[in-house]
C-alpha cells in the first residue's frame, strides 16, 4: 500500500489567512499571486481590452481636469 501524501502545518491556514485571500480573489476576480497577476495582465493585453480601459481612465482624467479648471 502506497504511503499518503501529508502536507506540512500552516499557520495562515490555522489563522484562515488563506481562506480569506481565497475568498477575495473569488469576490474581486484578481488573483492573490504574482504569477496569477502577470498571467491576468497578459490576456487582457492578448485580448484587447486593456487599451479600452486606459482610454476610458484618459477621458475620465481630462473630465476631471476640466471641472478642477472651471473651479
Amino acid at each position: 500500500m502506497a504511503k499518503r501524501k501529508t502536507y506540512g502545518f500552516s499557520m495562515n491556514r490555522l489563522l484562515g489567512i488563506t481562506d480569506a485571500k481565497r475568498k477575495i480573489a473569488k469576490a474581486t476576480h484578481i488573483p492573490t499571486t504574482k504569477h496569477g497577476r502577470r498571467n491576468k495582465a497578459r490576456r487582457l493585453v492578448a485580448d484587447g481590452c486593456l487599451p479600452f480601459v486606459l482610454m476610458l481612465l484618459l477621458c475620465l482624467a481630462g473630465a476631471v481636469a476640466a471641472v478642477i479648471c472651471l473651479l
